[in-house]
């Protein structure tokens, strides 16, 4: 199997909201990104291609801490194929979308996803830096954060938060 990691084309749209929608049963991640790309200009966007097929994509979005002025990013969605699932595909996105925002010298990257995941990224709870999700019940191993710079974040913590966009999907 040879996967191809690239930023998103704007050929790759329609196969990228297919994606989601397969990938999350219909749920309201595949309109979500189509609102995110039009909206938000500030994103990273990369898809993993198999003989021209998209089976992976990976979205990257502004986060910011309430009150403090820091700014970072937020890891979602990220979606693989059912049918390429467990072949590392979600592993060479993620890994390939944070190397690309520490180049950028992003400061900081956050995710709602799962916590036996997202650690072997480097992602730890994000209350260890005192940054709490914007929404309530969020367990706290769920809520997890890379952190490139901490000079970035104030000491003092807050309240990460994604665009308002997000707030459609939740």
């Amino acid at each position: 199997m040879m996967i191809e990691i690239r930023k998103e084309e704007p050929k790759d749209q329609d196969a990228v909201y297919h994606l989601n929608l397969n990938a999350f049963d219909n749920g309201p991640e595949a309109t979500l990104v189509d609102k995110l790309r039009v909206a938000c200009k500030d994103s990273l966007s990369f898809v993993a291609v198999e003989d021209s097929a998209v089976v992976g994509h990976i979205l990257f979005t502004p986060v910011t801490v309430d009150g403090s002025g820091a700014a970072g990013m937020g890891l979602a969605p990220m979606a693989v194929l059912p049918s390429h699932r467990r072949k590392g595909i979600g592993s060479q996105l993620v890994r390939i979308g944070l190397e690309r925002l520490r180049q950028s010298r992003c400061p900081f990257v956050v995710v709602l996803g799962h916590p036996g995941y997202y650690p072997r990224f480097g992602f730890e709870p994000a209350s260890k830096y005192r940054l709490l999700s914007q929404w309530e019940g969020v367990p706290d191993d769920a809520f997890m954060a890379v952190v490139f710079d901490d000079r970035a974040l104030p000491t003092s913590g807050g309240i990460a938060r994604y665009r308002d966009e997000f707030e459609d999907a939740m």
